[in-house]
C-alpha cells in the first residue's frame, strides 16, 4: 500500500511538472526578447575546516584526574569547494554546480599507533533547470528538473567508491532574497557502486537553501535535503531508506571576500539492512572564500 501511494504521488508530481512546462512554453516564446540573459559564476564557498589537539607527555599523566593532560592528540582537517554557474534567460534559470569535500581525522594516542578516519568524501556534479511560471513578492515558483552524478575521491578498505546517477523532477520556489531554493521532487537513482549489483531506485526528495543577511558582513545560511526511497530493483542491505542532511553556517567577513565562522553539519540515515538509524554530528569553525563573478 505504501509503495502504491508513493508511485501515485510521483506520477502526479511528474504530470504537474510537464503540464506546467507545456502550458507556459508558448507564452515564453512570445516574450523571448523581454528580458536580457545573465551568466554568473557563484563561488558559494572555498573553505578549510580544521582543528588540532596536541597533548605532550600524556604517558606521564596517564593516572592524572586532569583529562586535558592525558587526552589523545588529534588533527582534523576538511577542504570544501561549492561553486555554481548560473544562467538566466527570461523565465528560465539553468544552474550547473560542482560540490566537493574531503576530510580526515587522525588520532595519535600515546600508547598505540596513530589511526586515520575519513569524515567526509563527496564529489557532486549537478545541472538544474527551473522555470518561473508565477512570481509574487520577489519569489519565483515553477517546475524544475535536475540531473546529478555523485561519487567519491577514493575507495575505503571496507567499501568501493560510491557511484550514483540521480534524476529528479518536481516543483520549486527560488531566487528570493532569503529562499534561494525550496523544492519537492520525485527522484530516480541508478546506483552502480557495486559493479555486480546495479540498482535502480525511486523516491521523493525535499530540499532547501536559505540565506539571511544578519547585518553587513554577517550572513546566516541553512541548506540540506531529505530523501525517502520506496522502490528498488535489487536488495542491497546498505542502500538507504531515509536520508537527511543539513548544514548551518554563520559567515563573518574578515577582509575582502574571506570569511570565518561557526558551522554545524548533521547527517541522519537508515539503511535497509537494519532497524537502527546512523547519524553524524559535527561542530566547527571554518575559513572560506565567497564571491560572485558576472560573466555576461
Amino acid at each position: 500500500m505504501k509503495n502504491i501511494f508513493y508511485k501515485r504521488f510521483l506520477s502526479f508530481l511528474l504530470l504537474g511538472v510537464f503540464c506546467s512546462f507545456n502550458a507556459y512554453a508558448e507564452v515564453e516564446t512570445e516574450n523571448a526578447d523581454s528580458d536580457a540573459s545573465k551568466l554568473v559564476l557563484s563561488i558559494r564557498r572555498i573553505g578549510l575546516d580544521m582543528s588540532k589537539t596536541q597533548v605532550r607527555n600524556a604517558a606521564e599523566y596517564a593516572d592524572s584526574p586532569v583529562s586535558a593532560l592525558n587526552a589523545t592528540s588529534q588533527d582534523y582537517i576538511k577542504g570544501a569547494l561549492d561553486t555554481v554557474l548560473e544562467y538566466t534567460k527570461n523565465k528560465f534559470k539553468w544552474d550547473n554546480g560542482l560540490f566537493m569535500e574531503y576530510g580526515k581525522t587522525t588520532l595519535k594516542p600515546y600508547n598505540a599507533p596513530a589511526t586515520t578516519d575519513e569524515n567526509a568524501d563527496k564529489i557532486l556534479f549537478s545541472s538544474n533547470l527551473s522555470y518561473s511560471c508565477w512570481e509574487f513578492s520577489s519569489l519565483k515558483f515553477g517546475p524544475t528538473i535536475r540531473e546529478a552524478y555523485e561519487t567519491q575521491f577514493e575507495d575505503t578498505e571496507a567499501n568501493p567508491r560510491q557511484n550514483i546517477i540521480r534524476s529528479s523532477a518536481g516543483i520549486s520556489l527560488f531566487d528570493h532574497k532569503i529562499i534561494k531554493s525550496l523544492y519537492l521532487a520525485g527522484i530516480h537513482e541508478y546506483d552502480f557502486t557495486y559493479a555486480h549489483e546495479q540498482n535502480s531506485k525511486l523516491g521523493a526528495e525535499f530540499g532547501w537553501r536559505l540565506e539571511y543577511l544578519v547585518r553587513k558582513g554577517v550572513k546566516f545560511s541553512f541548506d540540506g535535503y531529505y530523501r525517502e526511497y520506496f522502490d528498488y530493483s535489487e536488495y542491497i542491505p546498505t542502500d538507504l531508506e531515509r536520508d537527511l542532511s543539513a548544514v548551518i553556517r554563520l559567515d563573518t567577513n574578515l577582509w575582502g571576500k574571506f570569511t570565518m565562522g561557526p558551522y554545524a553539519q548533521y547527517r541522519l540515515a537508515k539503511a535497509r539492512g537494519t532497524d537502527l538509524y546512523g547519524s553524524n554530528l559535527i561542530f566547527g569553525i571554518s575559513f572560506n572564500y565567497i564571491s560572485k563573478f558576472l560573466l555576461n
